[in-house]
């Protein structure tokens, strides 16, 4: 198995005059300097584009349709609704070492070439010249550094190895044959490693080691880092090393990276995150053009709750973030005066909102309840789908059961189970099936210990839409006999609820595989995870080796648990297709999440002029990272009084 880096020729040529007597790369010839680096150029701050780039860059081609060659220049504004969310620069910019296209394949991106054998060992081919946004060089000592200083440090790295390093409990052989290659070999396969390296929030297994060592106690200084520690007034060289370590965060702007744009703004009080162009970047397209196109990439700090009247206003040059359904009409009627054009991308989620009924509830009665799938079927079929789709989605979603959507190669029509159809007759008779027969006043069922039959549905109370929908259910559930209360709270403290056991059903978003192919690890239809909203002590368990948690004691998740140890350890895809079956069909039948609906559309703002933005695509998180699976360092504008606006 070998991923490889496009070699596609350069289509058109562009000559740049050099220093007689300099060699250079086969590929210097070609290249095109970037206008707004021209005087940094001439002036000597910064050498020529053909000593910027690698030897073998990454060269881009759009001979496919998809997009096409465009030019340097301008800047896009986006809106976030925190200062949190700066690391999305890292998000949308998705330079990764190796990522996904958009038929979710991963290619070699950072690295020249990764091989993989027997799907436990990977061996990353750097880019020879590849450097940070600093020039300095980008060589397989970033990795050592961050294996051995940071990973294997007690003192920077208390928690230990990362779990996704880790395949039964073993770390990797990392080795490291020069200085362009790095390999890491597992006694097992390691179906963890590339999704996670790929992945919105990605595990960076490489560190500016040339920037950090500064703040390493093995390498600095002592007098220079004591001054350090004093200045910035951190309690020990740990924590100033991790304060300055902020790959993801991307609040360091001294830190250097690898990424299109580097952060160049410090203080969070302005709530303007200016991206600047990385002049070192690794990409070039067909015509001899260094990525990215668009020279800044701006975010700015707005009101959760005016962020789509911003966006109407022409305030943003490209946004998703704090839009939703409900805000189409409006963006829609205010294209013409905001120069924008609004596209419907589709969410990739198993389901939009899904219901968890925690099988590991405190209250023993309502847990024998939650684990009846008579039970979970019932409220399942109680739930007019319908009526919320038309109501909250203006018709445009579709009845989902939490599991992987049409466009998966998994998907089979049985999956969607009729236990998705309204049925309150049905519901009525499973439920009476179980011994609820009995009612109360206002019709509601009476439990056997002699309590109404009353649900308790907690949200982390960030959506308002999921008032609107849990209103919905609540009137249909009355009409079978089940009474429900709407109980929304910070997302700390929804989490804790759930996790302790003190929450009965919980509301959040489907899985994040609905996209699934074989390749993608089954883990969250199982109990692997505390974060599994309808088994988190049964995850929890799993997770800590059997230290924490409860062990699952129900033979079918067990089973579940077994079915995704197979798959870690199956290297042929048409095994782990067969095991994707399995799990599915499990889930199917079993109910353990209750999805409502699914591929609700994503409004997706964008200043007209803006190229390369697909009209059609899917807005999801991991795979995806939203906007980065379609590349914004591609992106560009044309005409040109766009791209030179204030």
């Amino acid at each position: 198995m070998m991923f490889r880096a496009s070699g596609m020729v350069l289509s058109a040529v562009v000559a740049l005059s050099v220093a007689a007597g300099t060699s250079l790369p086969a590929h210097a010839q070609t290249l095109i300097e970037t206008p707004l680096l021209m005087e940094a150029v001439q002036n000597g701050e910064l050498p020529p584009v053909q000593e910027r780039v690698p030897d073998e860059p990454l060269r881009v081609s759009f001979a496919s349709g998809n997009g096409a060659p465009g030019l340097h220049g301008g800047d896009i504004n986006m809106l976030i609704p925190r200062a949190r969310y700066l690391r999305h620069m890292v998000v949308y910019s998705y330079a990764r070492l190796v990522g996904y296209d958009e038929n979710y394949d991963l290619n070699a991106d950072l690295v020249r070439e990764l091989d993989v054998d027997e799907g436990r060992i990977f061996t990353f081919h750097l880019r020879r010249g590849h450097k940070w946004s600093d020039g300095k060089p980008f060589t397989s000592e970033d990795f050592r550094y961050w294996w051995q200083d940071v990973v294997l440090n007690e003192e920077l790295n208390p928690g230990g190895i990362p779990a996704y390093m880790l395949v039964d409990g073993s770390p990797p052989v990392v080795e490291f044959p020069d200085s362009l290659t790095v390999r890491y070999s597992w006694p097992k396969p390691n179906p963890y490693f590339l999704p996670r390296i790929a992945g919105a929030s990605p595990l960076f297994i490489y560190r500016p080691a040339h920037y950090l060592r500064q703040f390493h106690v093995n390498y600095a200084d002592p007098d220079k880092l004591a001054q350090a520690l004093e200045d910035s007034r951190r309690p020990s060289w740990a924590s100033l090393h991790n304060r300055r370590d902020r790959m993801y965060r991307f609040d360091n702007i001294k830190q250097p990276t690898l990424q299109p744009w580097k952060n160049s703004s410090k203080s969070k009080s302005s709530g303007r995150y200016v991206g600047l162009r990385n002049p070192y970047y690794h990409k070039v397209d067909e015509n001899g053009r260094q990525l990215p196109y668009v020279d800044r990439f701006i975010l700015t700090v707005a009101a959760p709750a005016l962020i789509a009247a911003q966006a109407g206003s022409g305030q943003t040059d490209l946004q998703a973030l704090g839009l939703a359904l409900t805000d189409w009409t409006f963006l829609k009627q205010a294209e013409d005066r905001g120069n924008y054009d609004t596209y419907a991308w589709r969410q990739a989620m198993g389901a939009t909102v899904a219901m968890y009924p925690n099988l590991n509830y405190d209250d023993p009665v309502y847990r024998e309840l939650f684990r009846d799938v008579r039970f979970r079927r019932a409220l399942s079929l109680a739930i007019d789908r319908d009526l919320i789709n038309e109501v909250v989605f203006f018709g445009d979603a579709a009845s989902a059961n939490n599991l992987v959507l049409k466009r998966s190669p998994l998907y089979k029509p049985e999956y969607a189970g009729e236990w998705t159809r309204y049925s309150k007759k049905e519901a009525r008779r499973l439920l009476d099936e179980i011994g609820l027969s009995k009612k109360g006043p206002g019709g509601i069922r009476i439990l056997p210990d002699g309590r109404k039959l009353e649900l308790i549905v907690e949200t982390s109370g960030e959506d308002p839409q999921l008032t609107d929908i849990l209103e919905l259910i609540e009137e249909t559930w009355r009409e079978v006999g089940v009474k429900m209360f709407i109980k929304p709270s910070q997302r700390d403290t929804f989490r804790n609820r759930v996790y302790a056991g003190l929450a009965q059903i919980s509301v959040s978003t489907g899985i994040q595989a609905g996209l699934a192919t074989a390749q993608t690890s089954p883990e969250e239809l199982a109990p692997t995870s505390q974060l599994g909203l309808q088994w988190p002590k049964w995850g929890l368990y799993y997770e800590s080796g059997g230290t924490m948690g409860e062990a699952p004691d129900m033979e079918t998740p067990a089973r579940l648990v077994s079915l995704v140890e197979q798959w870690n350890l199956a290297a042929d895809p048409v095994v782990k297709k067969q095991i994707w079956e399995q799990i599915l069909e499990i889930n199917a039948k079993e109910i353990y999440s209750i999805g409502i609906l699914s591929s609700v559309p994503q409004p997706i703002v964008v200043r007209r002029g803006l190229r390369n933005v697909p009209r059609e695509g899917i807005y999801h998180w991991d795979p995806g990272a939203y906007f980065g699976l379609y590349r914004p360092d591609s992106f560009w504008y044309e005409p040109e009084e766009l791209r030179n606006r204030s």
